[in-house]
């Protein structure tokens, strides 16, 4: 008798289960819906709390006349005179001017230091500091890094001054809330939001590593910060991408992982200190990690070593630097900022692909700014064999070098390999760059003097299994890596 009243039970006790389940699952969706556009109904809290930490920049430049824009009168015009006649009743006559230029900057400690772009006060020779509060005091220049267009600066002040810190750009996420401050235009203390809009973007600079926001970014907002949600530097406004100079929602802040290394360096020196490798180096292509035997295109490719680090580290021109103190190399890129984040006089392991396997080297680094003006060194091949002809292979001719042809090219007497006197502008090695001119030093990773010895080296990769084959370039001392297709025999 009980079980019909069981399954009666239950059978009115499944559609009210359907019905608590359905909306309970309404609610997790609508509350995912909820936190996913979850943004501040206001950002006035956070703009109260960083204001007083962000300045406006005024600089001032002693400029010659000439220097700085004129009238358009043509030459020789009656006008000319005019012009000239109303200078010198205006007291200008042939006397410097002085001129101004605004920018931005933020308090990054109590006692006075300011962090700017370095293009915002250079060549300057006033720089006044203007506060939320109104207040105005002068500043010195502490030190600058144009590489990474940062600079910063030290006021003299009475009493603890607001500041505001530096967040992890590293954390920072496409799509996350940001907030740039600053003196846009010279309009004073101004606020824009918006959003990451893109990472690790690079513009021109070695170093580059910008954050991208649609924030709304002006002249006169370079060096000003970019704030997280938190009230953290993330990054500092430098340059915007804009057809016509005005803010269309392209604007870069450099990375402030990268900004405070600088600041730090220059405060404890004054300059920067980075570390240096000593190799030349470039991107490994496709063709080129199938003519080396390399798994992938990654990494960086050694084109010349020259005195230095790594040469006496023993690493090779040909030599494919894939991890550096630990950590992957992706490209040259990477490679370059690894390596100038890292302290000068650090001994580092760095792992090269070399002959088919992979090197583990021990390199003491440089100081890249103490070398930043080395020039590198070839090194010198065997004397060429006594080969006159010249042959045509991959749509290049070439000969040997001889004394005539490396005083043609400004070569050093010792200088080794076969110079291209033309080249097919159809053929692959047109297209990938190769120009009458340039000379092949090496082939297959190995030098060559001789045509002879090329053909060997087309061999050797022929029997390898190999589908092009690897030269390297020189061009007027520089050095590159080209791998260009074998032809069936």
């Amino acid at each position: 008798m009980n079980l019909p009243m069981i399954s009666d039970t239950r059978s009115r006790a499944t559609p009210l289960r359907s019905l608590w389940l359905m909306a309970l699952v309404v609610g997790l969706l609508l509350a995912q819906a909820i936190a996913a556009q979850a943004r501040p109904e206001s950002f006035a809290d956070l703009a109260d709390k960083v204001s007083p930490s962000v300045v406006n920049i005024t600089t001032s430049t002693v400029v010659e006349r000439g220097t700085g824009p004129s009238p358009m009168v043509p030459e020789g015009s009656p006008f000319e005179d005019f012009f000239e006649q109303f200078r010198d009743r205006m007291g200008e006559g042939d006397r410097p001017r002085r001129s101004s230029a605004l920018g931005s900057g933020f308090v990054i400690s109590e006692d006075g230091f300011v962090v700017t772009n370095n293009h915002v006060i250079e060549s300057a020779d006033e720089i006044s500091i203007e506060f939320f509060s109104g207040e105005t005091l002068a500043a010195e220049v502490v030190g600058t890094d144009p590489k990474t267009d940062i600079a910063l600066l030290k006021v003299k002040a009475d009493k603890s001054l607001p500041f505001v810190n530096f967040g992890d750009s590293d954390t920072a996420r496409v799509g996350d809330w940001v907030l740039a401050m600053g003196n846009p235009l010279g309009q004073g203390f101004s606020l824009s939001a918006g959003i990451v809009s893109a990472r690790n973007r690079a513009l021109s600079g070695t170093y580059d590593d910008y954050i991208q926001t649609d924030a709304a970014i002006n002249r006169g907002n370079s060096g000003g910060p970019l704030f997280n949600l938190d009230g953290e530097v993330v990054g500092v406004n430098t340059a915007i991408l804009s057809p016509t100079g005005g803010s269309i929602g392209i604007g870069f802040s450099m990375a402030s992982n990268v900004v405070k290394r600088v600041v730090d360096q220059l405060q404890e020196y004054g300059e920067t200190r980075r570390g240096w490798l000593g190799v030349r180096i470039q991107d490994v292509t496709d063709d080129v990690a199938e003519a080396m035997g390399l798994e992938e295109a990654a990494g960086a490719l050694v084109t010349d070593v020259p005195e230095g680090p790594a040469a006496e580290s023993g690493m090779l021109a040909g030599d494919v630097i894939v991890s550096f103190d630990g950590k992957e190399v992706e490209d040259t890129r990477s490679l370059v900022r690894q390596v100038g984040n890292t302290a000068v006089g650090k001994t580092v392991r760095v792992v090269v692909f070399r002959d088919g396997k992979t090197t583990t080297l021990k390199v003491t680094l440089g100081r890249r700014e103490e070398a930043e003006n080395a020039i590198p060194v070839a090194q010198p091949g065997e004397d060429p064999s006594e080969e006159p002809q010249q042959k045509d292979i991959f749509g290049l001719t070439i000969q040997p070098l001889d004394d005539e042809l490396r005083a043609q090219l400004e070569l050093d007497s010792d200088t080794t390999g076969l110079v291209v006197t033309d080249v097919d502008e159809l053929s692959e090695a047109y297209e990938k760059g190769l120009r009458a001119g340039d000379v092949i030093t090496e082939a297959g990773q190995q030098k060559i003097a001789s045509i002879s010895d090329l053909d060997d080296r087309i061999a050797e990769a022929r029997e390898a299994g190999r589908k092009s084959l690897l030269l390297l370039i020189r061009r007027a001392g520089e050095p590159r890596f080209v791998a260009l297709t074998l032809e069936d025999s």
